[in-house]
Parts: structure tokens; sequence; C-alpha cells
């Protein structure tokens, strides 16, 4: 499990004691604990309180239980029980290659990029060169919540917020010593361990965390499929974090935090390894006097390593292809926000932002009796700069508008793509030099929404917005191949934009929650690898192609449509909280010319239309013993731009079952995908089939002091 809660585990009072009132009103909370009463708890670390606008807005949580609860103990498996968000595959960071997982919303297409913005207390955590999560980085972490924010426009967000943004907020420090600690073993050898501490230091305090897993790990490819060169894919990882926080007066504090993570994985054959490596620092100050205000800034290293393998149609026999042998990429930023007092009833938020990504690929391929003959060097850097002004004004004490604009400065430059010889008898003769032209460019963006209160129990809110994404590194100048199709860069790709409304409705009576959410989002320019050709062929880009591969471009898209709905609800009946989440996602590509009049209006790559979700926990009021399911379904979706290789649907199952030995030890419990359903997470162009997340068995202890 993540070191997610060092706090997570402190029961509610009300499990303790009877809280309900002889006469039936609202309980009352009486806990009878001296020091408490002494002592009044300062928790240090959070950042500005929510805009007041965020109201207006499609906004789910994850809280500190959900978190501990999830079977797998991974972050991006927690983040499946958010309807509609969606990873660009199915399988894990225990299987995946890192480069494939991106994250979106709304149905807006597959991309190993992400289109929702991650942060991490307010840093942005997308890879500065390729724009995937690197999601074994949180493991180690003392992750308290996730939030994420439907829509694109947010100008605090800035760019890269084009679908949404998921905030992930560390636990805040509360100047306490405490402890905890957690080990499990689970199936096919595998082993996690985490620890966690909070050091009381002066006013403030200092929490540390660390964390390691490993696992033999089981083979990716379907059983029928499989030949001599497939065996289970190996996974270890491991990272720490470390985080001060303290007052520098009584209405300003200063919040530090650091993190380093090595991530190991295979993909299921010789040839298949990759490492990535980050390493963050950031330091923040946040004021909470008459003027409030917020500033941040940050560094990102990351270093990236993979190789990929040609595996023949029998597969009994693997040869290299490519060895990506250095990735080195670096992230720079910085933000300001101001509050200035505008009265009770309204807020105004200015502020700017700066992001800086550099980044390069360094590779050898073109393998011939186990030696590379070519070598690649591609990269370069990427700017944006940006400024916003958001209002919200409490109308009435039952309408709120909201509204706000952002302008943003953008620059991409110093690019290039060399290769060269690596033979013995021609070694550094150059086959190619390109240095690519800089482009900058200006993109305005904005929200506006509104929230009513119909009832005492009912909101209306809705929203208008447009937001926009600039291309990664990656995608514009390193060519790729999976298996035997080939993708080639493009320098020449444009900003992705979007524009989206939504209607929506938040119900809540006694400890019945509902909400629900109409949309519909229009990307233009989006991303996306266009197919162009089959082999054999030679290409420009890539090379040559076999015939049972096809050769593809990153091109941008007339346009995704997406329409769609999504719901979320959740009852506590005594000791049972049911939760439950849908979304429905109607996704079309518009493509009008060349080459994607072939996918004009076909279902973009790796976007299923239906996402379902279900969770029952059972906590009973003396807290010796609890347990729960999840359930998870997942809707088919196609492989390829051209919807020819369909991923079947998947619904699997998940439990967990937890007993207090005593006050500071807890036996833990649980299986993953209970009745071992077959999650399909890639179809190859020869037809073999890669599955993801198996039945998996996990036996933990738990230790807090």
């Amino acid at each position: 499990m993540p070191a997610a809660a060092i706090a997570q585990d402190q029961p509610d009072p009300c499990l303790l004691i009877d809280c309900t009132p002889d006469d039936g009103s609202e309980p009352s909370v009486e806990i009878d604990d001296p020091a408490a009463t002494r002592e009044n708890i300062t928790v240090l670390g959070a950042p500005l309180d929510d805009p007041l606008g965020n109201k207006a807005y499609a906004v789910s949580e994850i809280g500190p239980r959900e978190l501990a609860n999830e079977a797998s103990g991974r972050i991006e498996n927690a983040l499946r029980n958010v309807p509609g968000l969606q990873q660009f595959r199915r399988s894990d960071s225990r299987s995946a290659n890192p480069t494939s997982q991106g994250v979106t919303l709304r149905g807006l297409g597959g991309n190993a990029a992400s289109r929702a913005l991650l942060t991490l207390d307010g840093v942005p955590q997308a890879d500065p060169f390729g724009g995937w999560v690197s999601f074994p980085g949180y493991d180690a972490l003392a992750i308290e919540n996730v939030r994420v924010r439907r829509g694109g426009g947010t100008g605090s967000d800035g760019a890269g917020a084009l679908a949404g943004t998921i905030d992930l907020s560390s636990f805040g420090v509360a100047g306490q010593s405490r402890y905890s600690g957690n080990v499990r073993y689970g199936s096919r050898d595998s082993l996690e361990a985490n620890i966690a501490a909070e050091q009381k230091l002066g006013s403030g305090g200092l929490t540390f965390s660390a964390q390691y897993a490993r696992g033999d790990g089981f083979i990716p490819v379907i059983e029928e499929q499989r030949g001599s060169v497939d065996r289970p894919a190996e996974y270890q990882q491991y990272g720490f974090g470390a985080r001060f926080v303290a007052p520098l007066s009584d209405d300003t504090e200063i919040q530090a935090n650091i993190r380093a993570y090595s991530d190991e994985r295979e993909r299921g054959f010789a040839f298949s390894d990759n490492r990535n490596d980050g390493a963050d620092a950031s330091v923040r100050l946040v004021s909470r006097g008459r003027w409030q205000w917020e500033a941040l800034a940050y560094l990102q290293l990351r270093e990236f390593q993979t190789s990929f393998g040609a595996v023949t149609a029998d597969r009994n026999s693997v040869r290299q292809v490519l060895d990506q042998f250095n990735v080195p990429s670096t992230g720079l930023g910085a933000k300001f926000e101001i509050r200035p007092p505008v009265g009770d009833n309204a807020e105004l938020r200015i502020g700017g932002d700066w992001r800086r990504t550099i980044g390069e690929t360094n590779e050898r391929f073109f393998f011939q009796n186990a030696a590379p003959l070519r070598g690649r060097n591609a990269g370069g850097r990427t700017d944006t700069l940006g400024g916003y002004v958001e209002a919200s004004w409490q109308v009435t004490p039952t309408f709120l508008l909201t509204g706000g604009g952002r302008l943003d400065y953008w620059s991409i430059a110093n690019g290039f793509r060399r290769e060269f010889e690596l033979a013995p008898d021609i070694a550094g003769q150059i086959r190619s030099d390109d240095s690519f032209a800089d482009r900058d460019g200006f993109e305005g963006t904005g929200r506006i929404g509104f929230a009513y209160d119909a009832a005492s129990l009912l909101t209306l809110r809705g929203a208008a917005y447009l937001g926009w994404r600039l291309p990664t590194l990656n995608e514009l100048y390193r060519p790729f191949r999976v298996g035997a199709d080939a993708t080639a860069a493009n320098e020449l790709l444009e900003p992705e934009r979007l524009r989206g409304v939504e209607l929506g409705l938040d119900w809540e009576i006694y400890t019945l929650r509902f909400s629900g959410t109409v949309f519909y989002n229009q990307l233009d320019n989006a991303i996306a690898n266009v197919t162009l050709d089959s082999g054999p062929g030679l290409f420009p880009g890539v090379g040559f192609v076999s015939g049972a591969g096809v050769f593809r471009q990153r091109q941008n898209l007339d346009a995704v449509d997406a329409l769609g709905v999504e719901i979320d609800a959740a009852i506590d009946i005594g000791a049972f909280s049911l939760s439950a989440g849908y979304a429905y996602v109607d996704s079309e590509v518009a493509g009008n010319a060349g080459a994607q009049t072939a996918i004009d209006g076909l279902r973009p790559a790796q976007v299923p239309q239906h996402f379902a979700n279900a969770s029952l926990d059972w906590q009973p009021r003396r807290n010796d013993v609890s347990a729960g399911v999840t359930l998870r379904y997942i809707g088919s979706q196609f492989e390829d731009d051209g919807n020819t290789r369909l991923l079947d649907d998947a619904f699997t199952l998940d439990a967990r079952a937890n007993y207090r030995l005593s006050e500071k030890l807890m036996l833990e419990g649980w299986v993953e995908n209970l009745f071992d359903a077959e999650v399909q997470a890639g179809i190859s162009g020869a037809g073999v089939v890669e599955r993801a997340r198996p039945q998996t068995f996990w036996l933990g202890l738990n230790v807090r002091l």
C-alpha cells in the first residue's frame, strides 16, 4: 500500500462512542480526552482555501480511506473509480510501458501524453519529455486525497489542463511525533513495504515516507498465444519523500517537498526492459492574511531508458530492434497567486505561472547480429508563460457566478533530430541532421460558470470553457515502433484546443449524495497517430516497415467530438457505505482531408463508451474488523485509429478484509480481480493480445505507533 496515510487510520469518534442523541436530533461528538481539551492541534501544509467558484464545476474526490482500501495499493487504480477518467492503457505500473501512462477525461482520445493536468501539491507532474505520468513515484508519498475537477479552462491550472485537473495533496503536518509502517506479501512472490514518520520540529514538522515493491510478475500475453520467448514481467520499484512545513509568521508558512524514485519493469520477453528515475524539489509559501497569496517554485529531473525487441510470428525467438538508452529531461516552473480582499460575498484571484521543459532522446537502432548500426538524437525545449484573472460573486445566498480569463505565450525552440552510423567501418557518418525552426504564439482561454441552490438540498450548476495543450517534445521529434508498426514524429504539430459546455446537479440528503453532469466537448487539432500506409516498404522518418506492420504519423486531427454523462452517488447506512459511478461517452473523430478521411466518424483509439464502478464497505462501530468489495466495468474500446482491433469489455471484482489484532497492529488481506477475468490491455498488428491485472492475493500487517 502507499504510505498514503500516516493518519488515515485515525478512527471516527462515533465508532468509539455512541454519538446518537435520544431525541433524534443531529449527533454531537464528545471525546473523553483531557489532552484534546488542553491543546488545539493546528495542521500546517495546506494550500490556500478552495476557490469559491469550485461549486460551479464537476468535482470528484478520493479520500484517504478510499486510497487505503484500494486492493492493488496503486494510486492509478484508485483513480479508476472516478467516472470517465481514462488511462491510455488498462494495465497499471507493474506491467505497462511507462510511456503509455497518460491520463485524460471525457473521452477525448487515447494518447500517451496526458490531456488532464496532474499536480502534486500544486506542481505539474507530467513527464517533461513525453507527458506521461510516472505513477510509481507516488507510492512512497503520504497522499491525503485526490481531487478531480473536470473540464478545461481553469485559469490557475494553466496549459495542459485540457480535460481537467487531478490534484494530489500531501497530508498536513500536525506537529506531532508518530510513526507507521506496513508490509504485505502476495502472489508471484510479490513484496511491498512502506514506512512513514512525522517528527515535530519547533513549531513545524517534518514528514518522511519510503516504499519498496517487487514482484516476479505475470506473463502479459494471453495463454493460448504464448511462445517460448514469453516470460513473467518482473518489476522493482522504490522511492522516498520528505516534507518540511513551518510557520514563518502568524499567517504565513513555508512548505518544502523533495522526493525521488526508481522504477524498473520488464514487458515479458527479452529486450523489453525499461527504467525510469526521477527526483523533484519544490518550495511553496502560503499566506492566509487579509491579502492572501501563494508562491511556488519547482524543479523536476527525469531519466528514462527502454529497449524494444521484435518477436517472430511463432513467438519462439526475439531480437533487439531499439535501445533507447538515455532520455534525460528537466522541468522548471514557478507560480504566484494573490487574492485581494474584495468583501465577504466575492473572491478575486490574480496570478501567473511559467513552465519550461527540456529533453532529448538518445537511441541505438537498426540492429544486425545483435549490434546496432545506427544512432539517433532528438529533442528540444518548450516554454509557456501565462497570466490569469478569476472572479467569483455570491450574488444572493442561493446564486453564485464565477468566471475568468487567461492568456498564455508559448514557444517551441531548439528542436533537432540527428541520425548517424554506428557500424565500425563508417561510425560517425551523418545520415541526417535536421534543425527545426523555432515557433511561438499566444493562446487565450477562459471559463464561466454558475451554481444555483434550487432547494436546501439541491444545487444546479453549469459551465462553458476553453482550454489548450502544447505538443510534447516526444510527439514533436521522436519516431517510435510498437512491434512491427512504426510511427513518425511531426515537428509541425499545432497546439490542441478545446471548447466545452456542461450542465449538472448535486443533491445531498442526510447520508445520500448524488452528482450528475451532462457535457459536450470539441477538441480541435487533437494529436493522434494516423495510419498512412502498410508495409512492406521504406517510409519517411521511420525507415523500413515489414509486411506485418503499418506506417503511421502523429498528426493534428480536425477534431474529436465527445458528448457524455457522468454520475457519482454514495450512501451510508449504519455500518455500510455504498458508492457508485458511471460515465457514458459518445466520442467521434472528425477528419475531412487526406488520410484522415478514412477515420472520419470513427471512435478515437483507446476510448470506451462505458465506465462503471461500485464499492461496498462495512465498518462496524467497534472498529476491530472491516471489509469491502469494489466492482469495476470498462466497455470495449479500439486499439487503433481505424477501429479494426477491438479490446473486449472487462468486469473485475476486488475485495479486502482487515482485522485489528491490537491497538497498534492490524492484519490486512486483499484480492485483486477475484475471478481472474481477462482484462485486455492491447492488441498488436499480428493479433497478439496483451492482458492486465490478473488475480492477485495479498496478506499484510499494518503497524502504527
